[in-house]
């Protein structure tokens, strides 16, 4: 089996690498486990600390044609696409992110389609494909009708490859992914990006800035269990999600003060302490649009799951840390 990820050099690329090799096989077309001969990480840099014969580093431009057509060939099985322009980035510049987001994304699906292989796609989508008014509980056929350009992006994404998959040319799932927290490295330009940060930089010893109110409510999902709903999407059984392949995965939610009180019992009120409050409209407008409560019972069914707790979440981060450090 040849799998391809997208966004290789990212840090839930990284780790999906790393549990793919672990993990040895993946469900193959016969619907029995079929060993990962070749795993090939697409990316603008090659990820670092990552060595296995079975690997294969592809860096460019996930824009180009060619390059696609280089890392997606009649050998490809499976493509986990997760390179995106976030969400931030997406809204400052237009033009990179619908480059990125949605034309890169339509290149993708062009070349599994000239494979006539039928590939298995799984794509990441987002909470933000939502906005406005919205239901007490979003549910996954909940209209889309997001606020952003990032969100509108990942929707325009999710469209195309449903025509794909509705034509036969790949076999593909959408997995829409609570806000990833909490995220290691440092930050980036994801208007989501203090709801790791907050956690991250105070476990660091450094101050962290909230740039919301603590009433703020946000689903989340934790790396760990954001890398076991990618694998569970591509283990499903394509017939199970019926005419729907889009999945709003399990997650928790939880307000900014919930999350705060919760690094308070883990780590301490001095760690806690490292957090400043600083009002940002932008990044309130835009994070205040998504949505923070969710039915997520077809979820379950199809045998996703989420984070027990956020005190969990910030424990698993702190032994992630204390493994990679070690």
């Amino acid at each position: 089996m040849r799998v391809v990820i997208t966004g290789g050099a990212g840090f839930l690329g990284q780790r999906l690498a790393r549990q793919l090799l672990e993990r040895g096989s993946l469900i193959g077309r016969d619907g029995t486990p079929t060993a990962i001969e070749r795993l090939v990480l697409l990316d603008r840099a090659a990820a670092p600390g990552l060595s296995d014969p079975r690997l294969s580093v592809i860096e460019g431009d996930i824009a180009d044609p060619a390059l696609l057509a280089h890392a997606i060939d009649a050998r490809t099985d499976a493509v986990f696409h997760l390179a995106a322009v976030v969400s931030g980035q997406a809204e400052a510049d237009f033009d990179l992110g619908m480059r990125v987001n949605v034309e890169a994304s339509r290149l993708l699906l062009e070349a599994c389609r000239t494979t006539a292989r039928r590939p298995r796609v799984i794509f990441t989508s987002s909470v933000a494909v939502y906005g406005g008014e919205l239901p007490p509980l979003v549910r996954d056929d909940t209209a889309l009708r997001p606020r952003s350009s990032y969100g509108a992006q990942k929707a325009m994404a999710e469209l195309l490859l449903g025509d794909y998959s509705r034509k036969g040319f790949v076999d593909g799932r959408v997995l829409r992914l609570p806000t990833i927290s909490v995220r290691p490295g440092r930050p980036n330009q994801a208007a989501s990006s203090f709801a790791s940060g907050i956690i991250r930089e105070p476990l660091n010893g450094e101050e962290a800035i909230c740039p919301v109110p603590l009433d703020t409510r946000l689903w989340l999902l934790s790396p760990r269990s954001a890398v076991a709903a990618l694998i569970a999407g591509h283990e499903l059984d394509g017939t199970a999600l019926g005419d729907n392949l889009a999945v709003n995965l399990p997650g928790l939610s939880v307000t900014v003060a919930e999350m705060i009180a919760a690094l308070t019992r883990v780590a301490g009120s001095e760690i806690a302490a490292r957090i400043r409050h600083a009002p940002d409209a932008t990044i309130t407008r835009i994070v205040g649009g998504w949505p923070a409560a969710w039915d997520t019972a077809r979820a379950e069914r199809l045998g996703f799951t989420g984070d027990a707790s956020f005190d969990a979440v910030i424990r698993a981060h702190r032994e992630d840390l204390a493994t990679s450090v070690g």
